[in-house]
């Protein structure tokens, strides 16, 4: 009886600028599937991605808290960790004094607090996707580089 069957939805392609609508609108034919699930419409257009919790036109008032708190960084590395991060770059950095507090530099201001944190917050696997899926970084990192954050991946999944 296909009343006692499981539901399944599958989807297929979208594009990014549309993926927010696409996600509510699979919720939103899954709900009478997921009686505990309250439905709630447009909700996600109000919400704040994570580290997004700063006024969009005050970005510039975030970097210069950020550079505030973290001196040692420069103002390059800082604003790309602000632009990947948003206030999550606080977490990412923690009690950080210095650039040493960072770890291991793998190359283009990648450091070891940040590839760990991306272990244990963005499920970050093996060095794509460090390097391309979270970032672009592969385009700037050496040989040298990759093979440093490799070891260090391995080494890190080794110990958990």
């Amino acid at each position: 009886n296909e009343a006692n069957l499981a539901p399944m939805l599958s989807v297929f392609g979208g594009k990014i600028t549309t993926y927010r609508r696409l996600a509510e609108s699979v919720l939103d034919m899954l709900q009478p599937h997921l009686p505990t699930m309250a439905a709630r419409r447009g909700w996600t257009g109000q919400e704040k991605l994570p580290g997004g919790d700063f006024a969009v036109t005050d970005f510039g008032g975030f970097l210069v808290t950020l550079m505030a708190r973290y001196p040692f960084l420069s103002k390059a590395h800082a604003t790309r960790l602000a632009r990947a991060y948003g206030t999550s770059a606080m977490a990412l950095l923690g009690s950080a004094q210095n650039m040493a507090d960072l770890g291991q530099s793998f190359g283009a201001d990648l450091t070891a607090a940040e590839v760990r944190y991306l272990i244990q917050h963005e499920w970050a696997k093996v060095p794509d996707d460090v390097l391309w899926r979270r970032s672009k970084l592969g385009l700037r990192i050496d040989a040298a580089g990759k093979a440093a954050l490799t070891a260090f991946m391995q080494s890190a999944s080794a110990k958990s």
